[in-house]
């Protein structure tokens, strides 16, 4: 029977303003692109939404009540390698220059073009894409997503396309994270033990093949008949899947 390609994960924008319209907007436009949208009020919002999801770009603006615009783009660039554009005010060129220097990707003057800043954030994007496998190291994976689910390694979550999220436990979480870290190769037994001891759990040889068919059960249609995690007779299991890395 034909079985239709998985839904692939849309990249996740975090939109950064104080103004219930432009939030309004901006999610209900680039979620008609196919981008994925957060929405976040201020610093310490931003901050939580990170904590809690696997981000892919940052939209901030510059100019949030009470804060300081320059020290939050700051921030965010020593936490992590994530692109950020800003918004701001056409008077605001001093802010722009000090915000490229801190490590901003682009920049977008209110009032803006929907279409214009859609096609920067794909633009930054595509450039990020391009460098992550170079300039990103193993040890900062954020997050792993393949076939429609998204793998969070620092939640411990697993997020399917619909937005269903599905915990883990320690074995899964760290058997699915061997598997993701080398997709599309037969892996024995004793490599599958290997990996997931570099993720701190207590996975066993006699217990593997357990394992495998609990997490089928979590992310195969039809576990008795997977199409992710492959058994390859006498030598282990194949992740049969395209798995892009998240940094």
């Amino acid at each position: 029977m034909y079985a239709p390609p998985p839904a692939v994960a849309a990249p996740h924008v975090l939109v950064v303003d104080d103004d219930v319209a432009v939030r309004q907007l901006l999610r209900e436009y680039l979620s008609a692109n196919d981008l994925r949208v957060s929405e976040a009020d201020s610093g310490k919002a931003m901050l939580d939404v990170l904590d809690r999801e696997a981000i892919d770009l940052v939209l901030l603006d510059l100019r949030l009540p009470g804060e300081d615009g320059m020290q939050l783009a700051r921030a965010l660039r020593e936490r992590a390698g994530i692109p950020i554009v800003l918004l701001t005010g056409k008077a605001e060129e001093a802010d722009r220059v000090m915000g490229l220097e801190l490590g901003a990707d682009d920049y977008v003057t209110k009032p803006f073009s929907p279409r214009e800043l859609l096609a920067r954030i794909r633009a930054v994007l595509r450039r990020y894409h391009a460098q992550a496998g170079l300039a990103a190291r193993e040890d900062k994976r954020r997050a792993y997503r393949f076939e429609g689910w998204e793998f969070n390694l620092r939640t411990r979550r697993l997020t399917a396309a619909d937005g269903r999220k599905l915990d883990l436990s320690n074995n899964e979480f760290s058997l699915l994270a061997a598997f993701c870290s080398a997709p599309q190769r037969v892996l024995s037994r004793d490599q599958l033990l290997q990996l997931s001891r570099l993720h701190n759990a207590e996975v066993y040889d006699r217990t593997v093949d357990v394992q495998v068919l609990r997490l089928r059960r979590k992310i195969e249609p039809d576990p008795f008949n997977p199409r992710l995690i492959l058994t390859e007779r006498g030598a282990g299991y194949l992740f049969n899947a395209h798995v892009e890395t998240l940094y």
